[in-house]
C-alpha cells in the first residue's frame, strides 16, 4: 500500500494562515474553509508527526517551537511553490504571472506610473509592484530575483550578465533651507563652512551588498535618510545641507523652500540606467524594458 505524504502544501498553508491570522476561525474564513475542516488538518498532521504545533491553551493560536520550525522551513516550500506555479504560467502564456519594478529614488514616480498605466490597459494577467530602492539596491534587486528591471542604476555595478540603457545624466546642485545658517553666506560655500554641519545623507537599500551612501562629504554630523524624498523633506526643514538632484527639487527652488549654492566642494553629475537579466525571458520584460527604453527621459531631468 502506497504511503501518503505527510507533510501537504495545503498543511503548510493552513499553519501559515493560521500564524498571519491568530485564530483557526479567522484563518478559516481566510482560506474559504470550515473552522472544523481545518481543525481536522492540522490535527492529522500533529497525529502523523507525533508533535504538538499549535499551543491552544491560550486565547490566540501560537506555534510551539516545533511548529515555528516546521513553519519557517514551510514558507520556504510555499514560496518554491508559488514560483514553480508562475513559471508554469509563464511558459504556457508567455507573461509573467508577477513583475516587479525596482525604481531608484532619484527617479520621479511619474514616468514609471504612467507606464504602468498603460501596461494595465493591455488587459493582462501581469500583477505589477513598484519598490523603491537607493544606490546598490536596484542591482542587489536584480541579483536577488526581486525585480525583474531597474530604472535608475549606476553603472559601476557588474554588468556583464545584464542590458544596460542610458536613460540620462542627473545634475546635482548644493541645497539648503533659507533659513540655515549658511544661507547668509554671500559667497562660494567651501568645505569649511560645511565641516560643522550636519550632512543629509541617503543611505543605500542593499540588504548585502557593501553600502553606499549618496551625497556623503566630511562633516561632524550625519543624518542617515531612507530616500532622496526624505533628504528633500529633511533639508527644507533645515536640519541639514547637501547635494540634490536638480530635477527633484525644482518647485522647491521656485517657491524658496530650497536655495541653491555654489560650491567648492566637488559632486559630478551621474549616469543612469536601465537594467535587467540578459537570460531573462517573458513578455511584461519585453514590454517594460521596450517602454522604458523610448520614454522622452530627457524631460525628466530638465
Amino acid at each position: 500500500m502506497a504511503n501518503h505524504p505527510i507533510l501537504t502544501l495545503d498543511a503548510l498553508r493552513a499553519m501559515d494562515a493560521i500564524d498571519r491570522k491568530g485564530s483557526f476561525a479567522a484563518a478559516a474564513e481566510h482560506l474559504y474553509k470550515v473552522p472544523s475542516a481545518l481543525s481536522y488538518t492540522i490535527a492529522k498532521l500533529e497525529s502523523d508527526l507525533d508533535v504538538q504545533l499549535f499551543d491552544r491553551s491560550k486565547q490566540k493560536a501560537q506555534l510551539t517551537p516545533a511548529g515555528q520550525l516546521l513553519l519557517q522551513q514551510g514558507r520556504e516550500l510555499l514560496q518554491a511553490a508559488s514560483r514553480l506555479q508562475d513559471a508554469i504560467k509563464q511558459v504556457d502564456t508567455g507573461w509573467e504571472t508577477q513583475f516587479v519594478i525596482a525604481k531608484d529614488s532619484i527617479v520621479p514616480y511619474q514616468p514609471v506610473l504612467s507606464l504602468i498605466n498603460d501596461f494595465m490597459a493591455l488587459g493582462k494577467m501581469t500583477e505589477v509592484s513598484m519598490r523603491e530602492e537607493v544606490l546598490g539596491g536596484g542591482w542587489e534587486a536584480l541579483e536577488t530575483g526581486r525585480a525583474q528591471i531597474a530604472v535608475g542604476v549606476s553603472a559601476d555595478m557588474p554588468k556583464g550578465k545584464y542590458e544596460l540603457v542610458p536613460i540620462g545624466e542627473v545634475e546635482f546642485v548644493f541645497a539648503l533651507s533659507p533659513l540655515h545658517e549658511l544661507a547668509n553666506i554671500n559667497r562660494q560655500i567651501d568645505l569649511a563652512d560645511v565641516e560643522q554641519e550636519t550632512a543629509i545623507v541617503v543611505s543605500d537599500s542593499a540588504l548585502d551588498a557593501p553600502k553606499r551612501s549618496s551625497g556623503l562629504f566630511s562633516t561632524r554630523r550625519v543624518l542617515r535618510v531612507s530616500s532622496m524624498q526624505a533628504k528633500i523633506a529633511a533639508q527644507v526643514q533645515g536640519l541639514g545641507v547637501g547635494f540634490l538632484p536638480k530635477h527633484l527639487i525644482q518647485d522647491e527652488l521656485a517657491r524658496g523652500l530650497l536655495i541653491a549654492k555654489k560650491t567648492s566642494i566637488p559632486r559630478d553629475k551621474a549616469m543612469l540606467y536601465l537594467a535587467w537579466q540578459k537570460q531573462s525571458q517573458g513578455k511584461a520584460l519585453q514590454w517594460f524594458s521596450q517602454a522604458l527604453s523610448q520614454y522622452p527621459w530627457a524631460q525628466v531631468w530638465s
